[in-house]
């Protein structure tokens, strides 16, 4: 098993109209025995920014710790808030420059930028960015999540059809992996804010 499958994991992005959205299951696992059922593995940078990290969870938790500190040293340097695309960028720089000892992590980012225009992007280990206009899967379930959303995404959703389809999208994608699910977590970002709701899915 790769390490990065050890505590398993199911994230995905998704694009709307003027609108964007975050979505990630709880479960916290060693291999196949499940250690917690809340984890948190979708984290704000910004109002309008989330990463999700999916991958290995003692790095998730010391990345997201790097990035706080990184965000808030650029907030005072520059007098404001950090885009999302920048803030992708500081991400992939930061993972390549341990690039010949990675974070076991493969980040995705989800937020609006300045114009309230959807922004998503993921990344492997070592920082290469790869751009979507649509979705940004990642984690254990990603191959059941690729099939998912390819199915039930459409152009141009709004907040409610979007927060419909990610969740479909992601509780069918974690009933076909053993090793994430347990609920799942959906921020929808949108210009006048960020909606959370917390999904309940099978417990087994």
């Amino acid at each position: 098993m790769s390490i990065m499958q050890y505590n398993g994991s199911a994230i995905v992005a998704m694009a709307g109209k003027d609108c964007v959205a975050i979505a990630a299951d709880k479960r916290l696992g060693q291999r196949a025995l499940t250690v917690d059922t809340d984890f948190q593995k979708v984290f704000p940078i910004t109002d309008r920014t989330y990463v999700g990290l999916p991958g290995l969870a003692t790095d998730v938790k010391t990345l997201y710790d790097r990035f706080r500190m990184r965000v808030n040293l650029y907030k005072h340097r520059e007098e404001r808030t950090i885009e999302p695309k920048t803030f992708s960028h500081l991400v992939s720089h930061m993972l390549y420059e341990r690039r010949f000892g990675p974070y076991f992590v493969e980040p995705i980012i989800a937020g609006l930028d300045k114009n309230d225009k959807p922004y998503i992007c993921g990344m492997d280990l070592i920082g290469c960015l790869d751009f979507a206009k649509d979705f940004i899967v990642g984690g254990t379930a990603s191959d059941n999540l690729y099939g998912m959303c390819e199915s039930l995404w459409e152009p141009d959703l709004g907040p409610n059809d979007l927060f419909e389809t990610i969740s479909q999208a992601l509780l069918a994608a974690v009933d076909r992996d053993a090793l994430s699910g347990w609920g799942a977590v959906v921020h929808i970002i949108t210009p006048e804010g960020v909606i959370t709701r917390d999904i309940k899915g099978r417990m087994d």
